[in-house]
């Protein structure tokens, strides 16, 4: 197509810069009654806003990036390119650079439209500082993309947020320095020991979130159950009254007393009512959502990616659905029309019922609950009450939470009736039951999904006897304290504080496409090359296996943003800090360079681990094999004694325990049937290395 404009551009205009094209016709659309332009098959709007000729343009994302002509390590001089001079990935992106370069030099005024955040301030002002004027740029500010809110922000605009976007140059600096001259020390380090041309990466955040999985799955795999005996009675007060009873304020420790109960428990037949208790509980609505506590819901619900979930809500945003999702806050500010939502609300028939109910209940006094966390940019996640389309699979369900979150909001509080009933035995053995009672639904009726477990107790009277229908001698294992999957790595993050709500998924993202990280059977493991990535990075670079360095540094970029620091002295001390790395890098690499061509399997081991092939420490085995055979060491004696059962037994019984014991116990367990001097070592005892 010609790069002829088939459009007439005024001689004097506004030039409005959105982030994406579909946010730029929503933007247009929404300021007046636009002629749609395309340039090279990119497209851009042109209007009148109060006698003013406005020309909406579009970016796709960051359409700049930092690069180096120079090699190898350290390096500190960078220049801020079009990305799609650099990277072949962006291609695509020289249409809407020759597009912007060809309507913005000749603006009068410029009006920053992208997202209102640390990214989208800076793609921006980056269009603008390279291709216009910033002296002559304002911002608009805006949470949804509904016209109204779209029209205010028009008309309020604001300066230039120049601490959003210095807070963004410096973050990208930042990741930018520490990235290649780590990176780079890295793939150094494995050609030093091996040539070849393997690369390896790092980050400022990414590695220390690597690290963390590592340590994860390294929890997991020598995870070795115990077992614990559990006594369950099932009980009877009458015809239709059966119900639940646990041991209370004591134990059974092996199998064996657990039969014993049971046995005594069937020959008497009975128990005597010791008491009973009640209390009314009222629970108050959660919060509207914030995108972390959005992303661990769907999780949680309907097992949905971080990332896929921030995906899915960037889109209904974009559609005008919902608010700007990438917020840290859990309030709604009173400034919002919620009545003119909730009206919106009521003609999506799946919510009609639910807002009319609602503002019975309330009597149109609508005031929502807060939550703790506050976001200066924006509200807590809501709806905007447009009408959607067709939403089916995972935007019909974040649609949905973010709707019924919103709803229940306003609603008045759970009424919760909790009853507790303690029986006695002959024995002189107590068992207690729990019961759970809805009074009043309140919130629970808009929002379900944390609706309290448990029946209602029947009623019984105190002093009086039940009978025993039923006892059961459980045998449970126990389970690992933590859990490897990218939700469980967000919750380490928010919990660590690095990263930010908008990059924290796509971080963990990252270390899955670069297969550090790989899903199996919809389980998450740590492959060989990530395990031998954190190896180097443990041994080069300690510093990055503790998150408190990339901790320390992003409250440094947080001051940029809120005006306390300066990015020039965040990325001096930056550089500082990478120079002390790379001087202990040096002094380390010749003591570790055989270990790390090892782990990354370029040089063969001295002595194989007879189970994996690893570099072998004692007893011929890798170290974490070795650190299997400690725990099972450890375990055998207590396993034994609860189970009423030989040590031979209990390593059979835990080697097909698949999906309890963790990987590299079963692998010794399965080793020592087999093996009898293994065998022998471990039952006596293997002293941690």
């Amino acid at each position: 197509m010609s790069s002829k404009v088939p459009c007439r551009i005024p001689p004097n205009y506004i030039a409005v810069i959105a982030e994406k094209p579909r946010a730029g016709e929503k933007i247009a659309r929404a300021l007046g009654s636009p002629s749609k332009c395309s340039y090279n098959g990119i497209p851009f709007w042109v209007l009148n806003v109060d006698g003013s000729s406005v020309i909406v343009v579009t970016s796709a994302g960051h359409m700049f990036g930092l690069y180096t002509g120079s090699r190898g390590f350290p390096v500190y001089t960078y220049t801020w390119r079009p990305l799609w001079e650099v990277e072949a990935s962006s291609r695509h992106l020289k249409k809407f650079y020759d597009l912007l370069s060809t309507i913005l030099p000749k603006a009068s005024m410029y009006v920053s439209a992208c997202d209102y955040d640390i990214e989208g301030s800076l793609i921006c002002y980056m269009i603008i500082e390279r291709l216009g004027d910033v002296s002559k740029a304002k911002r608009m500010k805006f949470s949804t993309l509904t016209p109204q809110e779209i029209r205010g922000s028009y008309r309020r605009l604001l300066p230039l947020d120049r601490d959003m976007v210095e807070a963004g140059l410096a973050r990208h600096e930042l990741d930018w320095l520490w990235g290649i001259n780590i990176s780079r020390a890295l793939t150094g380090a494995v050609r030093s020991v091996a040539g070849g041309r393997r690369v390896l990466s790092a980050g400022r955040v990414q590695s220390p979130t690597l690290i963390e999985a590592v340590r994860r799955w390294e929890d997991l795999n020598l995870h070795t159950p115990k077992p614990m005996i559990s006594i369950v009675l099932t009980l009877s007060a009458g015809p239709g009254k059966q119900f639940k009873a646990y041991p209370k304020g004591w134990k059974v420790e092996t199998k064996l007393e657990a039969l014993n109960v049971k046995r005594e428990l069937e020959a008497s037949g009975t128990l005597k009512v010791a008491s009973k208790s009640h209390s009314v509980e009222s629970i108050t609505p959660p919060p509207s959502f914030n995108l972390g506590d959005l992303q661990h819901e769907a999780y949680r619900l309907y097992k949905l990616p971080p990332m896929k979930t921030q995906e899915i809500a960037e889109d209904l945003y974009l559609e005008g659905l919902i608010s700007y999702p990438r917020t840290n806050s859990q309030k709604l500010p009173p400034t919002l029309n919620y009545e003119g939502i909730i009206r919106g609300l009521s003609g999506i028939p799946e919510y009609s019922s639910l807002t009319r109910t609602l503002i019975a209940e309330t009597g149109g006094v609508l005031k929502p609950v807060q939550g703790k966390m506050d976001d200066p940019a924006h509200p807590a996640i809501h709806p905007t009450g447009e009408k959607p389309g067709r939403l089916e699979g995972g935007y019909k369900a974040v649609y949905d939470l973010v709707v019924r979150r919103f709803l229940a909001t306003f609603a008045k509080p759970a009424s919760i009736a909790r009853a507790r009933l303690v029986v006695k035995d002959s024995w002189g053995r107590l068992y207690e039951s729990h019961g759970v009672t809805i009074l009043k639904e309140g919130w629970l009726k808009y929002y379900p999904f944390l609706r309290p477990e448990g029946e209602p107790l029947p009623d019984i009277v105190e002093g009086g006897v039940v009978r025993v229908l039923d006892v059961l001698v459980n045998i449970s294992w126990s389970t690992p304290r933590v859990r490897l999957s990218k939700d469980s790595l967000l919750k380490w993050m928010e919990e660590t504080e690095i990263g930010t709500e908008a990059t924290r998924a796509r971080i963990i993202e990252v270390l899955y496409k670069r297969g550090y990280i790989i899903d199996r059977d919809g389980k998450s493991i740590v492959s060989d090359l990530g395990y031998a990535v954190a190896y180097v990075i443990s041994e080069l670079f300690p510093e990055l296996s503790s998150p408190e360095l990339t901790r320390v540094f992003e409250k440094k970029l947080e001051d940029i943003r809120l005006g306390r620091a300066r990015r020039e002295e965040v990325r001096e001390e930056a550089v500082k800090t990478i120079e002390a790395l790379l001087k202990e890098y040096n002094k380390r690499l010749d003591t570790v360079k055989d270990s790390i061509a090892k782990a990354l399997q370029l040089k063969k081991p001295d002595k194989p681990c007879l189970i994996c092939g690893r570099e072998s420490t004692r007893l011929n085995l890798c170290k974490y094999h070795y650190k299997a055979a400690v725990k099972l060491g450890e375990a055998i004696p207590g396993i034994t004694k609860t189970l009423n059962t030989t040590p031979e037994e209990v390593l059979e019984t835990l080697a097909s325990k698949r999906g309890l014991t963790g990987l590299w116990v079963i692998e010794v367990s399965r080793e020592a049937v087999k093996n009898k001097t293994l065998k022998e070592l471990i039952l006596k005892g293997v002293p941690p290395s």
